[in-house]
């Protein structure tokens, strides 16, 4: 939901009423005009970004300290200059008296960051002395931790190296039956090539020989975001943050693919109805199969960043076209669509809202408005206790359901319950957008019900919600989900969010972010960081005008996976002591960890649709330490173009703003006490036209620019 804090008129001014709220709207031309630009601190945001230029993408170095065995010419392969050779004689390296044994000549390759798509080797030839055709074993990994013989994830990839040149492709199957067999697609970042062979390979491959390779290559086949796909970008004083979002995208575009039966994830995956449509899988690596409670953070990246909102209505449509009889919508295509969990349907609902509110889909939304309602009106009220109004873990089909993390959750969860909320709430809006008025008055009603009924779930011992139940008594543990969705589902009023966030940072702050559980009560969580929940947090912060705070966690989080292998990409999740937390099996490109992009976004730049496809729109930024910001953020009507800056001279802040013509927008800034200037004219701002979070919220209409300055005078536009 995005919200509007209400203002109240002065008489003396021009204000109009719009959706329930008093708007501050100059009914004459501006005193003063401004020129069409600030002018705003120089920079080029094209030099973040870090998608390969092209679908080819070759590899830039070879690790030195891995190389071993008879190699010859190891950087070849990467300059062209002559080839690269392996080689390996049989019984010409005998054990010696200090117990060396034979090595296979191996050589690691490292193609700058993460990377996903086909390989391609340009082999020179081979010699063999042995029976058999020279082996080649390729080994994939994200990090250099977990680089070993055998890929960190996938199986390693065998090849029988022939004896003339040749282009080998990296493509699913076995070369002889079921013998020297290829996975296919990789996601990776470090390749460990070796001269060897698999005893169950013979008598194709052997461990002899000496190989030629002359180059290598990726047929990058994830979401090309180069600079000119781009249809939004940010900016910022900050670098750091700024590197941050276009990591984030990078990181985003990496998961954004066709769906390939050979190449989703192997547990039962390889759906019909999403073969060649294009995707937003959950990581480039692992778990190649779109997951809708992913999409809450991965779709809200795609939205601001590029034009491909297919790939999420795809998902969104096919989850719904599965929908069970009695409500249930599976998480994705895994196991058959059939993995139960039981937070995601609601995601979907969340998730559906925000293609609507990003997109304007109204198509979507008219086609699987039933899907909506049996998720609301028949699953989940299945699942409710009648004696609270609550949903409760366990009660009816829910027993054996899990979430997004597979936790042993039971009785009244204050994350599903605040979930639910949300979820009854966007529906609502939905309806309403659509002109269904008793739906939409029926699911708010719920969601007061049930948000009501949430503060039996208070711990006021610590000031934050409990997690749910042990038994018959509640779990001594608070989870960052449920109480940070609490605060953005309106759950909370300010001062319990306020005490909530403030027991968050006591109890949870690691050096790599926030842990999502403050103790071990129902498992090793209190070290395990999440940048997915985290980012509903962040957001928290943020919405309760914790600008800094939110920035400080940002901060701790996104700052360790920039600086620790694989660096670029962010992490599915952070373990105790900040390594991966399920080792190599952790996907370290995942698109759920994408936060900072809509975070950035939608609260330092502060643009949010308020409207379907931002028919209306809000810009209200909350700057916490940055001293400006700039960016675009893409609609269906066009661009919203923003730039801010505040502590100029005898100007506190100053922000312009354009929205698309035919649009309406709400801009909101922080008045501080201070004079406001709305394009030159001064608002008058004492008393309650200031807003309860001190902004001062005025209505504009896109298609032309507005400026709006905060301090003593009116600034010149030289002066910002």
């Amino acid at each position: 939901m995005f919200w509007i804090t209400r203002s109240i008129s002065i008489s003396i001014l021009p204000f109009v009423f719009i959706a329930g709220f008093w708007y501050f709207w100059p009914s004459t031309q501006a005193d003063y005009q401004w020129p069409n630009q600030l002018k705003n601190p120089r920079g080029d945001w094209e030099r973040y970004v870090r998608s390969p230029r092209s679908s080819i993408v070759r590899p830039v170095r070879v690790l030195k300290t891995h190389t071993r065995g008879n190699i010859t010419n190891p950087d070849g392969l990467l300059t062209g200059r002559g080839s690269t050779v392996l080689t390996r004689e049989a019984n010409r390296n005998p054990p010696t008296a200090r117990g060396d044994a034979d090595v296979a000549p191996a050589i690691v390759v490292d193609w700058g960051q993460n990377v996903a798509g086909f390989l391609s080797v340009e082999f020179g030839g081979a010699v063999n002395s042995t029976p058999g055709f020279p082996g080649i074993r390729l080994a994939f990994s994200e990090t250099q931790q977990f680089l070993s013989d055998l890929s960190d994830f996938s199986r390693s990839n065998n090849i029988a190296v022939k004896p003339n040149p040749y282009t080998w492709t990296d493509t699913y199957g076995c070369e002889f039956g079921n013998q020297v067999c290829a996975d296919g697609l990789h996601g990776f970042r470090y390749m460990k090539i070796y001269l060897d062979a698999l005893p169950d390979d013979a008598p194709y491959t052997t461990s002899y020989g000496q190989v030629f390779i002359d180059s290598m290559s990726l047929n990058f086949t994830a979401f090309l975001g180069t600079p000119d796909t781009f249809t939004g970008w940010f900016e910022s004083s900050d670098e750091q943050l700024n590197q941050w979002w276009y990591d984030g995208v990078y990181t985003n575009d990496m998961c954004i693919d066709t769906f390939r039966a050979n190449d989703t994830d192997p547990r039962g995956a390889a759906s019909p109805s999403l073969l060649g449509k294009l995707v937003l899988h959950d990581g480039a690596k692992r778990d190649r199969d779109p997951y809708i409670g992913d999409l809450a953070v991965a779709s809200r990246t795609s939205y601001l960043t590029h034009d491909i909102s297919a790939a999420t209505r795809n998902v969104l449509a096919d989850i719904a076209d599965h929908q069970r009889a009695d409500g249930w919508l599976p998480p994705a295509s895994i196991n058959n669509y059939t993995l139960p969990l039981y937070d995601y349907p609601l995601w979907w609902v969340a998730c559906s809202y925000d293609l609507f509110m990003y997109t304007g889909d109204t198509a979507y939304v008219l086609r699987y408005y039933s899907n909506m309602m049996k998720v609301l009106d028949t699953f989940y009220p299945s699942t409710t206790d009648p004696a609270t109004g609550l949903l409760s873990k366990g009660l009816g089909i829910s027993e054996g359901y899990g979430d997004y993390a597979f936790l042993p959750r039971s009785g009244p969860v204050t994350y599903y319950n605040a979930l639910y909320v949300l979820a009854l709430d966007n529906a609502a809006s939905i309806a309403r957008f659509l002109g269904h008025k008793d739906d939409s008055r029926r699911w708010q009603s719920r969601a007061r019900v049930v948000a009501a009924a949430m503060s039996s779930l208070f711990d006021s011992k610590v000031g934050a919600f409990y997690d749910g139940t042990c038994g018959t008594d509640f779990c001594q543990t608070h989870a960052q989900d449920g109480n940070s969705l609490a605060i953005l589902s309106g759950v909370a009023n300010t001062t319990t969010a306020h005490s909530i966030l403030s027991y968050l940072s006591a109890a949870t702050a690691r050096p790599y972010g926030n842990a999502f559980y403050d103790n071990d009560a129902i498992g090793p969580f209190s070290q395990r960081v999440y940048a997915f929940v985290s980012y509903f947090e962040i957001a928290a912060r943020f919405k309760v005008g914790l600008g800094t705070s939110a920035l400080e966690e940002m901060r701790r989080l996104y700052g360790w996976m920039a600086t620790h292998d694989p660096q670029v990409t962010m992490w599915e999740g952070i373990g105790p002591g900040g390594r991966p937390y399920e080792d190599g099996f952790t996907s370290m490109a995942h698109g759920w960890a994408t936060g900072v992009v809509a975070a950035l976004t939608n609260y330092v730049l502060g643009v949010t649709p308020s409207g379907p496809g931002f028919a209306t729109w809000s810009v209200k930024p909350i700057p916490g330490d940055v001293a400006w910001a700039k960016g675009v953020v893409p609609t269906p009507h066009g661009p919203v173009d923003v730039f801010w800056t505040r502590n100029q001279p005898d100007a506190l802040f100053s922000l312009q703003v354009t929205g698309p013509k035919g649009t309406r927008g709400v801009v909101s800034v922080p008045a501080g006490g201070q004079p406001v200037y709305f394009d030159g004219k001064m608002v008058d701002v004492k008393g309650s036209a200031v807003a309860d979070d001190g902004y001062v919220n005025m209505a504009v209409e896109g298609g032309n620019m507005h400026t709006f300055t905060l301090g003593s005078r009116q600034v010149r536009s030289d002066e910002i």
